[in-house]
């Protein structure tokens, strides 16, 4: 499945969801869906900079296709973390590299996340891009 495929499911699943309230309990789902980071990762070069939560990220190869995995301590920013891995998890590097995320403003996360947050979950699309690009 393609990253705008995946995109536009998850457009859809959220789009299921009138308010922001339910938005968000749907966010925490996704995070508590997502699997714990063995601790042997939760290192400082692993940590997402720029984050007001504690985010850790690492990537790996499969073929041509990357793997992502990654946790926090926060449960609105794990939810965020786990949507960007469901998304980016698979794809290749010159996929996530061109991918244009325009999922974030239709679901209108940019109005909806806090500020640190939003710059948080910017910082969290960068740290995917370059792992992507590095390994």
């Amino acid at each position: 499945m393609s990253i705008e495929e995946r995109e536009a499911s998850l457009v859809e699943n959220f789009e299921t969801f009138d308010d922001w309230a339910d938005r968000y309990r749907y966010l925490i789902e996704l995070g508590e869906e997502l699997p714990a980071l063995d601790e042997v990762y939760k290192t400082t070069e692993n940590k997402v900079q720029g984050c007001q939560s504690q985010v850790w990220l690492i990537a790996r190869r499969d073929g041509d296709k990357i793997i992502f995995e990654a946790d926090s301590d926060s449960a609105i920013t794990r939810g965020l973390i786990a949507l960007l891995v469901k998304l980016f998890s698979g794809a290749n590097a010159s996929e996530i590299a061109a991918a244009d995320l325009s999922f974030i403003e239709r679901l209108g996360f940019a109005k909806h996340l806090s500020m640190s947050r939003a710059n948080g979950f910017a910082s969290m699309i960068q740290k995917i891009k370059r792992l992507a690009s590095s390994i």
